[in-house]
């Protein structure tokens, strides 16, 4: 088939023909055999842009090895706790996304594997599931404090809105853990999980109330809580005489070692409500005080607005009267400038009394330098005084502080070349009458010596 309108370059024929012989269209010179042009596939019909075989080809892109690992570790985890269907599907995606995001791509593979946990737990926190993170934790077997800052990174990260549960929402969930049914323990000793719930969550609102629960973990203050609440709906002698240990041994729970001083403190707490009774004429103490907890719930409210009043009634009474001997929990806070008022007039009427024993007996040594030390080295080792034991309740921070340590200096060897302060330079100097005696006491020496 001729070609119109082309020439060959190499004979200058215009006898061109188009060659379909080959897989490409080709223009070829019948005189010589030169090929004038090739075909492209561009100008044939149906053609189109270049495209890259991954996106061509129809095989789907396989996850990597780790995060098949994550997946079925969050599919254990679910497992484990028994949420729904529904849950574990929202978890494996919040897994894959945090997984492919790039604020996770280069990160150890210890906080990949606390990505599971993170992922389970925001999704029991999304459909109500009462799950802490020490429970994830543990289930984990990681640091809670790295579970929780991965925690907070992932909700940053991917946007998600996660409601916030406080103890009391989780006391129920806890409480079906103790096997004291009527089926696992004797009739004397069983109590339904409902009951010993609505006992718990007013003692533990209570103790919120008392800031028992502030700054410490959830589980010793629940079991604390479930301990008190089943003495106390029926408190037998049977059941009082029960200890921590015997009951968690009964429950068929792991023992947790704060419960024991969390019992202690929310006894103390229930006394000093107790104390405020009316009707109660006993005196109430730790022992007998799980008895009145129905009474101390019941009306909580007014009892500790009745105790507040007493307590600040009694500081005003002590401050009024003046007494010295008030208790460690009732003492007034000290003004900083009224003692070291106070302290340096006490050392101004001993400096007088040294001074006048000194000039009976002859002493020649100044006798203001050993009250002066005595009362520096007081100073020193008396502490602060604790403002939360006046209180009737405050933060255990408070109440047991920690004791500092004060750095003492160094006694070094006085030589007499040491500088001088400024603080110190005034007393150095000779008034006009010490001037004068030690003048006059130069002229007797050397008259003396003459």
């Amino acid at each position: 088939m001729p070609r119109a309108g082309s020439s060959c370059p190499g004979c200058g024929s215009t006898n061109i023909e188009q060659d379909d012989l080959y897989a490409q269209t080709q223009l070829v010179c019948v005189d010589c055999g030169s090929v004038v042009a090739e075909g492209s596939l561009d100008n044939e019909p149906g053609a189109g842009s270049v495209v890259s075989y991954r996106r061509t080809t129809s095989a789907a892109r396989k996850p990597c090895a780790n995060l098949k690992k994550g997946l079925q570790r969050v599919t254990a985890i679910c497992r484990i706790l028994r949420v729904t269907k529904e849950v574990e599907d929202l978890s494996q995606t919040y897994y894959t996304q945090a997984y492919q995001h790039e604020h996770f791509l280069n990160v150890s593979l210890e906080k990949k594997e606390v990505l599971a946990a993170c992922s389970v737990l925001i999704s029991c926190r999304l459909h109500d599931w009462p799950i802490t993170l020490t429970t994830i934790s543990c289930l984990l077997d990681a640091d809670p404090a790295v579970v929780g800052a991965v925690f907070k990174e992932m909700v940053s990260v991917l946007n998600i809105s996660v409601p916030v549960f406080s103890i009391t929402d989780l006391i129920e969930a806890h409480s079906q853990e103790y096997k004291i049914s009527s089926q696992h323990v004797p009739e004397e000793l069983a109590e339904d999980y409902r009951a010993l719930t609505k006992r718990a969550v007013p003692l533990v609102e209570l103790a919120a109330d008392a800031w028992i629960v502030s700054g410490r973990k959830h589980i010793p203050i629940m079991m604390a809580a479930i301990y008190l609440a089943w003495q106390s709906l029926k408190p037998t002698k049977q059941r009082l005489k029960f200890t921590l240990d015997k009951f968690c041994q009964m429950a068929k729970v792991n023992k947790q070692r704060p419960a024991l001083t969390r019992i202690i403190e929310m006894k103390e707490m229930l006394c000093k409500l107790g104390k405020e009774i009316p009707w109660v004429t006993e005196a109430v103490n730790s022992s007998n005080v799980v008895r009145l907890m129905e009474d101390i719930l019941k009306h909580r409210n007014a009892l500790l607005r009745r105790a507040m009043r007493t307590q600040k009634a009694l500081l005003e009474e002590e401050q009024d009267s003046g007494d010295d001997s008030v208790t460690e929990e009732t003492a007034p806070v000290k003004i900083p400038e009224l003692t070291e008022h106070a302290q340096s007039t006490s050392s101004v009427q001993q400096c007088g009394q040294n001074t006048e024993r000194a000039n009976v007996l002859g002493d020649e040594d100044d006798p203001c330098t050993v009250p002066e030390l005595h009362s520096n080295t007081q100073k020193n080792q008396d502490p602060a005084p604790n403002w939360g034991k006046r209180l009737l309740f405050a933060p255990p921070c408070v109440i047991h502080a920690k004791i500092r340590r004060v750095e003492q200096t160094e006694v070094k060897d006085v030589t007499g070349d040491e500088e001088i302060s400024d603080s110190e330079i005034d007393s150095y100097i000779r008034t006009p009458r010490e001037a004068r005696e030690f003048a006059l006491a130069q002229k007797t020496l050397s008259s003396s010596e003459k």
